[in-house]
């Protein structure tokens, strides 16, 4: 509900005064009037004073009983962003102190940002926000008491701005505050979420809500008597309270589930607080005395805390009516942890908790950090921001019964990571409960998992980067290959780039490529291409987000040129002499003719030794085939075609020349995660450079694996297959045709 704005901090004083807490109120009526005189002339959008947004931001920011720094940066948290011209974070810094400008200065929006659309700008933002929320834990209690205040006044925004902002606050601030453990927060960001995303769905619940709850307030006072009487018998000292699941709860269910509201029964919850965990499990024993329990419907919660530090013993029981109710069972502090999170335990609240303790409370927001380290992708970056945060968990155990938290739908290799990086790296394979799994496999609750390893293991394969669900885990095998595998890396980079070219359909040269991709790694940010090529290798950024770069860079460098006069037919074809040794550059003499404009047709990319035809093109000189190439037997008994045949052959300087054509090889070979490591491996000793790799599976064991390389001639060709073809695991080589 929103609350009346105003632009006095008499009301928030008296509230700092009420709670007893030594607060240091003249620092926070300096920050007030600081704040007050830069957002002078200011106004929301609703036309109240803009100061009206901190006094209200500080005022939710004091309910959560921060420090006094906390409050200041309230205060002041949209100064530095919105009065650049009048202040910064030195000045900050100078007259409220280190900690108010560091949580000011990560709540402050990057405001100039060199990206090329809005969603990276967007998404650099929120990157900046964690990684200051790694550093003090404070930063995103206010920014999430900022979003609750903004939601409350979103009314104001016109309709497109209430959309976004509302879809925002649902996909990431109302799941931060449910990774934090802040309850209530949570639930009104998502309740005012809903009223703007569905305001029709969400009047209609609301409505349903009442209407239920005004029929059933007989039988649920009678419910709320007989438990308070049982646990009066038993001489336990304990609070009641009521709870109605919250509008967006019903209408989740109602959603995921395809329910109706008549439906969903158990959109009551009683409360029980007690004093200890003792009198937990007693109360529990008593409530299942007097009702039946819904079978799968029991949660331990204080043997096994959620990661937001959630404890409580949770029931489904049905009433002697047969309506079903749920009962939370918890203690005076695991109720306070409940509301308020991880605010109930911050490091800055003295003697509640040691800082270790809380740092490894938080220790998932250092490894979302982590992320950091090796790619600029914000793709990357949302996906690790929504399976870290945003996930439902799964609770699995090692053989030793140490309790391991994973994400819903992570894999065994989740798991060997989630251990430690050496498990996870000689990892060979698994065991659910006693019996050999695949590598893909998802645990359940439950679930005992044993990891096989062996000190042969060569390492990670890339492939269980498209296996792994959390980014810990991804992060940790791109680790691996960053340190362990940068020559490989850098050949599977540039591969992915070439394609990128090809699919652009520019015809580059090897030297025009090199020019491409140099200016393009200085563009993203790289000091040269082999270190562009590496992060694109070991999957530290997508090719996907290059593509408008890579075309941007190409036109710049290459600008497009006039169109050549198209050839006709042979006799417009440019003849420079006739000698025995052909002149443009190709080694190809056309019917007698060395100066011909010829170029190697890329469906069967001709060796010299091959033997060889040409056949005239429309417009673009002469293309050289193999003469058993498919395009030519398929074409050749066609009358309409036959005149553009001509004969060719290779000129008498070719066998000794050290120039290299392109050639395509086919290897049909077992799958294995080392086969792509042992081609490149063999060519590199044969030192055969590769120009394009690309790869299919054939069927459950066999991959097909279709590469471009540089060759001299057939006989250079033969060695490299004879290569090839003794590697383990390869079934057969051949030459390739597109």
């Amino acid at each position: 509900m929103e609350a009346t704005a105003h632009t006095d901090i008499t009301p928030l004083i008296q509230m700092l005064e009420a709670t007893g807490k030594n607060y240091n109120v003249s620092k926070i009526v300096q920050a007030y009037e600081y704040a007050k005189a830069l957002h002078e002339g200011q106004f929301r959008a609703s036309g109240e004073a803009y100061i009206s947004h901190p006094i209200a931001v500080a005022e939710i920011v004091a309910g959560l009983e921060l420090d006094t720094d906390s409050i200041c940066a309230a205060l002041l948290h949209d100064t530095v962003e919105d009065c650049s011209d009048k202040t910064n974070i030195k000045d900050i810094e100078k007259k409220f102190g280190s900690d108010v400008a560091m949580m000011v200065d990560g709540l402050t929006k990057i405001v100039t940002l060199n990206v090329d659309d809005m969603e990276e700008a967007h998404i650099e933002n929120l990157r900046k926000m964690l990684l200051a929320m790694s550093k003090d834990i404070r930063v995103i209690f206010i920014k999430l008491c900022d979003r609750l205040h903004n939601m409350r006044t979103l009314s104001a925004k016109p309709e497109e701005k209430r959309r976004i902002t509302a879809l925002e606050t649902m996909q990431v601030y109302a799941p931060l505050a449910h990774r934090l453990g802040m309850q209530k927060i949570k639930t009104e960001l998502e309740n005012l979420g809903l009223q703007y995303l569905d305001p029709i769905g969400y009047e209609e619940v609301k409505t349903s809500i009442e209407q239920k709850y005004g029929k059933s307030i007989g039988l649920i006072e009678k419910i709320r008597e007989d438990i308070s009487k049982k646990l009066q018998e038993a001489g336990i000292h304990f609070a009641l309270e009521g709870r109605i699941k919250s509008v967006y709860s019903i209408y989740k269910k109602m959603y995921n589930q395809n329910k109706s509201f008549d439906e969903i029964y158990d959109f009551y919850a009683l409360r029980v607080i007690v004093d200890t965990e003792l009198e937990c499990y007693t109360a529990l024993g008593l409530i299942h005395e007097m009702y039946n329990s819904v079978p799968g419907r029991f949660k331990d919660y204080i043997s096994t805390p959620k990661p937001n530090l959630y404890s409580s013993l949770h029931t489904t029981v049905i009433g002697r009516d047969g309506i079903p109710f749920e009962v939370q069972i918890r203690t005076w502090k695991m109720h306070y942890t409940a509301e308020y999170g991880i605010a109930a335990h911050w490091k800055y609240k003295s003697g509640v908790t040691s800082k270790e303790e809380m740092d490894r409370k938080l220790e998932w927001i250092a490894k979302l950090v982590e992320i950091e380290d090796g790619t600029r992708d914000p793709d990357e970056f949302m996906n690790a921001l929504k399976t870290d945060i945003f996930h439902d968990e799964v609770f699995v155990f090692t053989p030793k019964g140490d309790v391991i938290q994973l994400a819903q739908g992570s894999t065994v290799i989740d798991f060997a990571y989630a251990i430690h990086s050496e498990v996870g790296n000689k990892m060979v394979g698994a065991k659910i409960n006693g019996m050999i799994v695949p590598l893909e496999k998802m645990p359940q609750n439950g679930d005992i998992i044993e990891i096989i390893t062996s000190a042969s293991s060569k390492g990670p394969s890339r492939d269980w980067l498209n296996l792994v669900k959390t980014s810990d885990a991804r992060n940790k095998i791109r680790s691996w290959f960053k340190k362990e595998k940068r020559a490989d890396n850098i050949l599977a980079g540039k591969a992915m780039l070439d394609s990128a070219v090809k699919s652009l359909d520019r015809n580059l040269t090897e030297t025009q490529k090199g020019q491409l991709y140099s200016s393009l790694a200085t563009r993203v940010g790289y000091a040269s291409a082999d270190d562009l090529f590496n992060v694109l290798g070991f999957g530290g950024m997508s090719v996907l987000r290059l593509t408008s770069r890579l075309k941007e860079e190409y036109n710049k460098l290459f600008p497009p040129e006039a169109p050549e006069e198209k050839i006709k037919d042979v006799s417009m074809v440019p003849v420079v002499s006739k000698l025995k040794t052909a002149k443009n550059g190709t080694h190809v003499i056309v019917d007698g003719e060395d100066g011909c404009a010829v170029k190697f047709a890329k469906c069967c990319n001709p060796l010299p030794g091959d033997d060889i035809i040409g056949f005239v093109t429309k417009g673009y000189g002469i293309s050289i085939h193999k003469k058993d190439c498919p395009n030519v037997q398929a074409n050749l008994g066609q009358e309409s075609e036959t005149k553009r045949w001509v004969t060719a052959e290779w000129d008498d300087s070719v066998s000794s020349s050290n120039a290299e054509y392109e050639a395509q090889i086919q290897i049909t070979a077992i799958q294995s995660i080392h086969l792509l490591s042992d081609v490149t491996a063999a060519l590199a000793e044969l030192k055969v450079s590769i120009l394009q790799i690309n790869s299919r599976k054939i069927d459950r064991d066999r991959i097909l694996l279709s590469l471009k390389i540089g060759c001299r001639d057939v006989n250079h060709y033969g060695n490299i297959v004879k290569k090839l073809k003794d590697l383990s695991g390869v079934l057969e080589v051949g030459r390739g045709f597109s």
